[in-house]
């Protein structure tokens, strides 16, 4: 029998992104070696601060070249103080990788990959329990992409200026990807929609099509809607409130994501994808869906670099997104969802209770990895 092959590019990045990526990796290289139907073809290529370094700019070429014809593409975090201030940076490469790809939703998780977790959360326990949020934010467009004019910058020099601005087709699109996230659970999630509708005009373009998509698409969700400022309290006063997909612009998402990341422990553990459309939860033969990006959420951490003390899981739950998401290798992506809850599960629920540094452990950064991928061959 021919196998399936798929082209996925490795972009390893900067600071702790070798280290944490090279976990990932050979988690799909264990799933390429064990798959009578499946071919992960992994290639690696420079971004972001080392690209700088090696070509003088962070988004070579040749680098974008293979992103636009892979499957999927797997990151490590990028830049570092080397790269922040200079007049190239790595951050430049990222936002144009994601324009040039169309990648305009961002989806990220926020639940506790194991239960023994919730005491690692820096809320109470009785408060955090249960909380199973995932965000879903606008990506390239908002205030972030929207027209500038910087301090100095001629007619007025002592002025600075940021424009956000927001079409119907871009809150439409955003809304129908939340939606079918939602759709995908059985029973299916509630949406929240996140906005300043009460001061920004933007917000209330944002609001008016949010609802109207839902009400005349998916009129069997439920839709609340919440101002940006009450939604961050809730978050910390009462996170269960929001379970479900909160959908929101750019700069909001950006926040409130970052916010709800820490509930659950830390920054390490958790994943991310950027795609250029819904998730390709029920791909059909033959469909080749738009290239996703997928990346742990936090930064490079240069501070740490190079020590091995790096929690690998974020990257590693990334890999197990591609899986699902761009290749709808639905059976990879479980078994490596579980090969990881039961690493991080405690002794008493049959895991094996591994923590890194940033959960209070001395587990290194290769260690999970061959724990992850010793569990892992067990269930392919």
């Amino acid at each position: 029998m021919s196998k399936k092959s798929y082209n996925i590019v490795v972009l390893p990045g900067d600071g702790i992104g070798p280290e944490v990526v090279k976990q990932a990796v050979r988690v799909l290289e264990a799933i390429n070696t064990s798959s009578p139907d499946v071919e992960l073809k992994l290639s690696s290529y420079d971004f972001g601060g080392c690209a700088i370094d090696a070509t003088g700019e962070p988004l070579p070429p040749a680098t974008l070249a293979a992103c636009q014809s892979a499957d999927a593409i797997l990151m490590g975090s990028v830049g570092g103080p080397k790269w922040s201030v200079g007049k190239v940076r790595p951050e430049q490469g990222l936002l144009a990788l994601r324009k040039t790809l169309g990648l305009y939703a961002n989806i990220r998780p926020a639940s506790f990959a194991s239960p023994s977790l919730v005491e690692s959360s820096p809320l109470k326990p009785d408060i955090v329990r249960g909380t199973d949020i995932t965000v879903v934010r606008e990506l390239i467009g908002g205030l972030y992409f929207g027209d500038r004019k910087e301090l100095g910058a001629e007619p007025k020099p002592d002025t600075a200026w940021d424009t956000m601005i927001y079409s119907e087709e871009e809150v439409k699109r955003i809304t129908r990807v939340a939606a079918k996230i939602a759709l995908a659970s059985n029973p299916p999630l509630n949406i929240h929609s996140v906005d300043k509708a009460n001061v920004l005009a933007s917000s209330r373009l944002w609001r008016k099509i949010v609802t109207e998509t839902i009400e005349t698409e998916f009129p069997q969700l439920k839709l609340d809607h919440q101002l940006v400022d009450s939604a961050a309290m809730l978050i910390v006063y009462n996170p269960r409130k929001l379970n479900g997909v909160i959908v929101t612009e750019n700069m909001f998402g950006d926040i409130l994501s970052d916010e709800t990341s820490v509930l659950v422990g830390s920054l390490g553990l958790l994943p991310s994808a950027s795609l250029a459309g819904a998730p390709n939860l029920d791909l059909k033969p033959g469909e080749k869906p738009p290239p996703g990006l997928y990346e742990p959420i936090h930064g490079s951490a240069p501070d740490i670099a190079g020590q091995g003390i790096a929690n690998p899981i974020g990257t590693i739950l990334s890999a197990s997104m591609l899986l699902r998401y761009s290749l709808g290798l639905e059976k990879y992506a479980k078994a490596v969802d579980e090969a990881v809850k039961k690493v991080l599960d405690d002794k008493s629920a049959g895991g094996f209770g591994m923590r890194t540094k940033d959960l209070g452990g001395e587990s290194t950064t290769s260690a999970i990895g061959d724990k992850v991928l010793e569990v892992l061959k067990t269930l392919l």
